[in-house]
């Protein structure tokens, strides 16, 4: 059965828009905004040509249809439409479901490089060992990938864990990839030091922030609480003897960042401002998400961290993501980065999702 696609005019509209602003003299003044609008431009460029295909297939379905049911038609060209028709059905199949994917609405966030927080949750010690754990697996994974991790500020236990530890992540269509690793992360694993051989379970959360540009925050230097201070340490060389550390509130939202990384205070206040910014940015996405979240509670990455996403259970060697069903037995692949099959799982019903709103706000 023929799917009813969304208007195409308003795709038309758009990209004879982007063709003025392209034959702008000063459209290559601001490369990154020229490039972004150059990617949606071959992209509604595409999407075009795939309905001018389906168009064409339809058509020529209708044709073959048409033949068949002429009586008084030539029985070698009724008999190669015959054959035709099955091949126009799933190349008209193929062709809308292209179309529907690339009619959903994109994220302007997804092509952001990535500001990571993983925070100890329930299990003490074994909880802020796995977050070392997690924080390891992203940064092979992006390594794997070509892309650059900076730790930006970090909170160790004091036994090769992490209570805390945020970094960032630059590359190409980082967010995209990763957005859908917010939430909170469980481990069932026998710790080194428990004697019995007992499995324990600890959690760990993961907070997955688009990196902010100050267009899409503004922040009143007013409203900053701004305080330097000596860095702690577990002492030796790695003490700071000056105040380089810096800690923030952002006063409205109550928002706090702390850093000292770097021994440059003026680096420290740099880092800290970019993951306030990510921090606010994500506050107003989650106030936007919360007028229509009822409606999508199957939504997969909603961000919602209360929520138990995914258990890594060791003696099984088995990673199970709850959102999606989906249950892999390589653990130890995954834990060295190598994610992809979730990653790709999460999205393709993420885009399903989303394919199957936009087809019912087609529909209203």
């Amino acid at each position: 059965m023929a799917i009813k696609l969304p208007e195409i005019s308003p795709f038309k509209a758009r990209v004879e828009e982007i063709d003025r602003m392209m034959n702008a003299p000063d459209f290559y003044s601001d490369a990154r905004r020229s490039a972004t609008l150059a990617r949606e431009h071959m992209k509604l460029r595409q999407l075009l040509d795939n309905y001018a295909a389906l168009e064409k297939a339809k058509k020529q379905l209708a044709e073959n249809e048409e033949m068949l049911e002429d009586p008084n038609g030539d029985d070698e060209l009724r008999e190669l439409a015959e054959l035709e028709i099955p091949e126009l059905g799933d190349k008209i199949e193929a062709l809308e479901k292209k179309i529907l994917a690339a009619m959903i609405p994109p994220d302007e966030t997804d092509s952001r490089n990535t500001i990571m927080e993983i925070r100890a949750g329930a299990g003490g010690d074994e909880a802020s060992l796995f977050a070392a754990d997690l924080y390891r697996m992203y940064s092979r994974l992006a390594e794997r990938r070509g892309w650059r991790v900076e730790q930006m500020s970090a909170s160790e236990s004091g036994i090769d864990g992490f209570k805390e530890v945020v970094f960032s992540i630059s590359g190409e269509d980082v967010y995209k990839a990763l957005k859908l690793e917010s939430g909170v992360h469980r481990v069932q694993r026998v710790p080194e030091t428990e004697s019995q051989g007992r499995i324990h379970t600890s959690t760990v959360t993961v907070a997955v922030l688009p990196e902010a540009e100050e267009v899409d925050v503004q922040i009143n230097p007013n409203d900053l609480e701004i305080t330097a201070t000596r860095a702690s340490g577990a002492g030796g060389q790695h003490v700071n003897t000056t105040d380089s550390a810096i800690n923030i509130v952002h006063k409205p939202t109550g928002i706090t960042v702390y850093c000292a990384d770097e021994r440059s205070q003026i680096k420290n206040r740099a880092k800290a401002m970019k993951v306030l910014y990510a921090r606010i940015l994500q506050v107003k996405q989650d106030e936007e998400r919360a007028k229509y979240a009822e409606n999508r509670k199957k939504q997969v990455g909603t961000g919602d961290r209360s929520e138990r996403i995914r258990t890594y259970n060791f003696p099984q060697s088995r990673l199970t993501d709850h959102r999606i069903g989906l249950t892999i037995h390589s653990l130890t692949a995954v834990m060295e980065g190598e994610l992809d099959e979730v990653l790709e799982a999460l999205q393709a019903e993420d885009q399903r999702l989303k394919i199957e709103a936009l087809m019912t706000s087609t529909k209203s």
